[in-house]
């Protein structure tokens, strides 16, 4: 499941289940939201629900945890990765949008008259004949 599916953010667990999903006690999920690690969506009457996402970001924190890592290191570490996730689809991103100018050049390459020279100005590609 992406990490930007509707369904994965979807809160379904209560506090009990989502600590057994997690492997963890309830009381470690009220203490990972005090330390602003996981924000849990709230029924109106205030109950904590949990979606797949929370789940899968528990388990993170499991890991990092039984590794050794202090809860303030893990908030690092899950900031780190969650800006390295958005600089990847960053860069994705700009690779497409490459890909798709040097498709464009090349076409304009193709369909040059003879003689003529692709000359790039600003952001727009312009053909230039020399006399």
């Amino acid at each position: 499941m992406a990490a930007n599916d509707p369904d994965q953010r979807r809160a379904l667990y209560i506090i009990s289940v989502a600590a057994e999903l997690a492997g963890v006690h309830a009381q470690t999920l009220r203490i990972y939201e005090r330390k602003g690690l996981i924000a849990p969506a709230r029924t109106e009457g205030g109950s904590r629900r949990y979606s797949d996402r929370d789940i899968e970001l528990l388990q993170r924190i499991q890991e990092l945890t039984n590794e050794g890592v202090g809860l303030a290191g893990v908030r690092r570490i899950l900031d780190l990765e969650a800006r390295l996730e958005d600089a990847v689809a960053e860069i994705e991103r700009l690779q497409e949008g490459l890909a798709a100018v040097r498709r464009e050049m090349e076409d304009a390459r193709r369909a040059r008259p003879k003689g003529g020279e692709l000359v790039p100005v600003a952001k727009t590609v312009v053909r230039v004949r020399r006399s």
